[in-house]
């Protein structure tokens, strides 16, 4: 492998001979540099860093191209791929990134084989960056699924603490869609800092603390911190309630929000998660979606959806 991908690199005068059995065309994006925050290490958050991209794609091209340019795996399907990657969450690692970019680009029927190189340029005195090679059979390029649409219902703390939380529940989860409960602080003072960014995580992690003491008062639900649990949570029929301090770090077009305001980070959250529909249930709350008293819920009133 370390041979054919330093090939997939080289000019063609010197991949010709060497990989004389393997005739297909070729198409490349090269030094292709994008500025991103990416990175495991906490200096490597909250700021962006240079980091390049090499890609070759191996293509099947049809008989008889006749200059058609609609019969052709175009350039943009390489650049849109790396665009779409970046923008769908933060990442921690090279690898992630590269192998999500293989198979993005490989979702092309045109693309047999994809050689990936990315570099970070700003970590080092020299590009520190990983190659990796992908064809289609090596990975599983799974069609997408149709959308699942949950319910995302904010919950006050009077309700996280009442004895008609059950109801609440049962009321919520006969709705027969995916339910997703979010929370606020919990009543404790929070500590307070004085970088923004500490305190970002402090306010995260606590309403992170406040989402396990809900958890603990009722079995169905389970505290989910990740994309890929809600994902399965929600076709699962399991309810989630969200630890958002990874969703929301991780996020490349986070919530701008100068105090971290529990109820406008559950309007974030049931936009990006394409929520049909989204409540609030307590006193005294600056709601998200639309508000309903709990009577009015337990009594079997049709919710605003």
């Amino acid at each position: 492998m370390t041979s054919e991908i330093r090939l997939a690199f080289a000019h063609p005068s010197e991949r010709s001979e060497a990989m004389a059995d393997e005739p297909r065309d070729r198409i490349s994006l090269r030094d292709h540099i994008r500025e991103v925050e990416i990175g495991a290490f906490q200096a490597e958050r909250g700021t962006t860093q240079r980091i390049c991209f090499n890609i070759v794609v191996e293509v099947h091209l049809p008989d008889g191209l006749d200059d058609d340019v609609d019969r052709i795996m175009s350039y943009d399907t390489i650049t849109e791929a790396i665009d779409r990657e970046l923008s769908s969450e933060r990442l921690n690692l090279l690898e992630t990134l590269a192998e999500r970019v293989a198979e993005d680009i490989l979702i092309d029927p045109r693309a047999a084989r994809v050689f990936v190189r990315i570099e970070k340029l700003d970590r080092g005195p020299g590009a520190l960056g990983v190659e990796i090679v992908r064809d289609r059979d090596m990975v599983s390029l799974v069609e997408p699924e149709d959308e699942v649409q949950p319910l995302v219902a904010y919950l006050g703390n009077d309700i996280c603490v009442s004895d008609d939380l059950g109801g609440v529940l049962d009321r919520l989860e006969g709705q027969g869609l995916p339910l997703i409960l979010c929370v606020g602080m919990g009543d404790t003072t929070a500590p307070k800092a004085a970088h923004p960014a500490a305190q970002r995580r402090i306010d995260l992690l606590a309403i992170e603390q406040n989402a396990w003491v809900l958890a603990g008062r009722d079995k169905r639900c389970v505290v989910v911190a990740t994309r890929t649990e809600l994902d399965w949570a929600m076709k699962n029929g399991q309810i989630s309630v969200w630890a958002p301090s990874k969703i929301v770090l991780d996020a490349t077009d986070g919530p701008d929000l100068s105090e971290m305001d529990a109820a406008a980070l559950t309007d974030w959250f049931a936009q990006e998660f394409g929520a049909k529909g989204t409540i609030s249930l307590g006193e005294g709350l600056r709601a998200p979606g639309t508000a309903m008293p709990v009577s009015a819920l337990l009594a079997g009133d049709a919710l605003p959806l």
